[in-house]
């Protein structure tokens, strides 16, 4: 997959089907569509494009509104490269580029810069200055300017609503099997090991601290978590406690992974965790020994859950 960071940096080389949108989660709602514009534009010679944007319209557009995505910006070009589109396009949203009037938007960024033939878009859709233009707009401006138009079905695009909204409900909830089901893959989380303060160390549990740059990344319910991560070329499995650690008085909240079975030094390396079950609350205990008898547990229960895998 060819990926650009503006709409400027591409240069047209064959006439292109696109569609457009945050793509959020990359769920299944997502994949189905972007397995559309792949299929047709192996059938009908065209490049496949995805235009999305970043930072998100809303990031720019409502400042005032704390904002949660599922995908940041690296693992959502991971999950798009996976359905097979060419080119992906990530161009920067802001305060001028939402100026561009609807026909500007089509004339000087789909025809000059993308070459357009053909756009998959949803019925719903809404572009150009204050989302003054809709679907049939894009319709006349098609008929202008020579492109198809290939409408997104309101089901489609109402199953899409449906699933990221209850992807981020179930997230928030600890139900991390049914976010997975509408994802169509692992929920994850990706950051860098830090130092912590090594307290797991000394009950047998030492733990890397995950800390995750992007503030904006929606971060599941506080507790107890089956993971998994792909470090130097294995599959390692473990898990995570999301929260303040109550037990020794911990005061920020902190992501902590135990692997099993794992001795190596991964501190400062990058690693991405999967979410496969969440086991239980975060809980204070009035000792050590009876966090270490829970964490045992945690872990026989862990180990026999992902025998079953």
């Amino acid at each position: 997959m060819n990926t650009f960071q503006s709409i400027f940096d591409y240069n047209k080389k064959k006439k292109s089907i696109l569609t457009l949108g945050t793509f959020d989660g990359v769920h299944i709602g997502h994949q189905k569509i972007l397995q559309k514009l792949v299929k047709e534009a192996k059938a009908s010679d065209l490049e496949s494009i995805l235009l999305t944007f970043f930072p998100h319209p809303r990031m720019v557009l409502k400042q005032d509104e704390k904002i949660q995505l599922l995908n940041t910006i690296d693992e959502k070009s991971k999950l798009i490269e996976k359905t097979g589109v060419h080119t992906l396009i990530i161009h920067p949203f802001d305060s001028t580029f939402s100026e561009l009037s609807a026909e500007e938007f089509v004339k000087k960024i789909l025809i000059d810069k993308l070459n357009l033939a053909k756009i998959i878009i949803g019925y719903d859709h809404k572009f150009g200055k204050n989302r003054s233009a809709d679907i049939n707009d894009l319709i006349i401006l098609g008929k202008k300017y020579n492109f198809e138009v290939e409408q997104i079905s309101a089901k489609e695009i109402d199953d899409i609503s449906i699933s990221s909204t209850k992807i981020r409900k179930a997230l928030l909830n600890g139900n991390i099997e049914l976010a997975t089901s509408y994802l169509g893959h692992d929920y994850s989380l990706f950051g860098l090991v830090v130092e912590g303060e090594k307290n797991g160390r000394t009950i047998n549990y030492p733990t890397a601290n995950l800390k995750i740059s992007e503030d904006y990344k929606l971060i599941p319910k506080n507790g107890v978590y089956i993971v998994s991560s792909f470090i130097d070329n294995k599959t390692v499995f473990g898990m995570m406690n999301i929260g303040n650690n109550p037990t020794v008085q911990g005061i920020s909240e902190s992501i902590e992974i135990h692997f099993f079975d794992f001795n190596e030094e991964i501190y400062a390396k990058e690693i991405c965790v999967n979410l496969l079950s969440r086991i239980r609350d975060e809980k204070k205990f009035d000792s050590l020994d009876e966090l270490k008898k829970q964490l045992d547990l945690d872990k026989e229960y862990s180990k026999n859950y992902i025998l079953k895998i």
